[in-house]
């Protein structure tokens, strides 16, 4: 018993030490956090229906028929507590199912996405109060038949109205979140809050002036600052490295990005003194590592998950879900690709430069939401297909500066797909997606080039069939 109370401190004592926004990323993925208030304010609702009942005695300014004797109530609310029961039993068992769905069919990772959504919670917690409120008011009330009760009752069956109506809900939500453009589309919204917050914090500290990288100090003059432990850096405290930084007049490197994974002696940050020594352990107070990757200011992990739905769908031969991710993927990449044309230098209030970010290209990004499916894609036509079209599609809506990796990426796309196996109307949505992304792109010549070649690949088989009948 003293090793599980151990173990249960040792669990909450983990949320103090995080910083604000990690904390409150991790209670919003646990099941337990909301229900908890939802709990809290069953009891102080029981507590207020004690009071109506046995202190001031509302019976007494309300119409004979709302009230139940004690006997009777007892009986009422013994059926209200078994009835509450069974729904949350049904709805855990729901829960139970759609997680393993969720797993095996699409992502493990969208357990936290569907555990973590607001209306998931809230139903738990409305069955845990429920349960809990039903329970607490069936022990105060007594057998006495002269007793009155008025509150109880009224109550008590309002809240297990309210249990049955979000039951059907919860059935009505589930079954609505398992949909294939809905899973894409909260996966792809979540990612872009997440890109919004990083903007929104590193927006003050960004200023339109030009840094030459002739000005920037030596790498080789520069102390590093090593991780004390492993794992995946989760999140930096920009605002307070910044400020840390003006307090000691230094300049200070990221060696790696947010969601790389490091081991314990991994250079993090390369600093440079202008002033009096600094003490390094203050900035690791700013910088959290954990086990596990976390969204919080990670922009590829929401990548890596739709590019993860994508392969499980290949793998089960479900097109629409495939054709549906990279959609998604598509509009988060457009996303991105914004946010990639921020500058890396951060400023202070003196517009000093305090922090160099470690970050990487729209190419790299691009490279990490389509590239896997288009291995995983293998000879699928369809796929490939429907990867030429959004890289299309992008080049109409994004900066001239990315169109070169656009059509980069279209170009190794077809050179690597195997035409052997290509029927000619796949070839011909592939070409005509393929013409306008080198219109947009400026590369009418090299689309000429592929054109060749797809047409000899074509040609090739034709008369390798008309060889056969023969």
């Amino acid at each position: 018993m003293n090793g599980e109370f151990m173990g249960f401190y040792y669990y909450l004592r983990k949320y103090f030490k995080m910083s604000k926004r990690q904390r409150k990323s991790e209670l919003k993925s646990t099941l337990w956090f909301m229900p908890l208030w939802y709990i809290i304010g069953a009891i102080l609702l029981s507590a207020f229906t004690f009071y109506l009942d046995y202190v001031i005695d509302v019976s007494l300014y309300l119409p004979p028929a709302i009230g139940f004797s004690g006997q009777t109530l007892q009986v009422l609310l013994s059926a209200l507590v078994g009835g509450v029961l069974t729904l949350s039993a049904f709805t855990i068992n729901s829960l139970l199912v759609a997680l393993t769905t969720f797993s095996g069919q699409f992502s493990s990772k969208m357990l936290v996405n569907f555990v973590s959504d607001r209306a998931t919670q809230h139903v738990l917690g409305i069955f845990n109060g429920s349960f809990i409120y039903v329970l607490l008011n069936f022990l105060y009330v007594t057998h006495e038949e002269e007793e009155y009760i008025a509150a109880t009752p009224v109550f008590s069956i309002l809240t297990a109205i309210t249990a049955a109506v979000t039951f059907i809900y919860f059935i009505n939500h589930t079954t609505t979140w398992m949909q294939v453009h809905n899973i894409s589309y909260n996966m792809n919204r979540k990612s872009k809050s997440v890109q919004s917050s990083l903007e929104k914090e590193l927006q003050p500290y960004h200023l339109e002036k030009v840094v030459e990288p002739e000005s920037l100090p030596d790498e080789e003059h520069g102390k590093v600052i090593k991780a004390n432990q492993s794992g995946y850096l989760q999140v930096a405290d920009f605002t307070k490295l910044i400020k840390q930084a003006h307090g000691d007049d230094a300049l200070l490197k990221f060696n790696i990005r947010i969601g790389e994974f490091v081991v314990e002696g991994t250079p993090l940050l390369t600093y440079w003194e202008y002033g009096h020594p600094i003490n390094s352990d203050r900035y690791l107070k700013s910088i959290e590592i954990g086990v596990k990757q976390t969204e919080i200011q990670d922009l590829e992990y929401g990548l890596i998950k739709l590019a993860e739905v994508a392969i499980k769908a290949l793998g089960h031969n479900d097109p629409l879900t495939v054709s549906n991710t990279i959609h998604q993927i598509a509009d988060l990449l457009k996303s991105i690709g914004q946010n990639t044309n921020f500058s890396p230098y951060l400023f202070d209030r003196n517009e000093k430069l305090r922090i160099i970010l470690n970050q990487k290209d729209f190419r790299y990004y691009l490279h990490k939401g389509f590239a896997s499916i288009r291995e995983y894609a293998k000879q699928n036509s369809t796929v490939i297909t429907e990867l030429i079209a959004m890289v299309s599609l992008l080049s109409k809506t994004m900066d001239k500066e990315v169109q070169p990796e656009l059509w980069e990426f279209a170009r190794q796309t077809i050179l690597g797909f195997d035409q052997d196996s290509l029927y000619e109307n796949d070839c011909f949505y592939i070409v005509e997606h393929l013409s306008e992304l080198s219109k947009q792109t400026g590369n009418e010549e090299d689309y000429l080039f592929l054109l060749e070649y797809m047409l000899q690949r074509v040609s090739s088989v034709r008369a390798l069939e008309a060889s056969k009948t023969t």
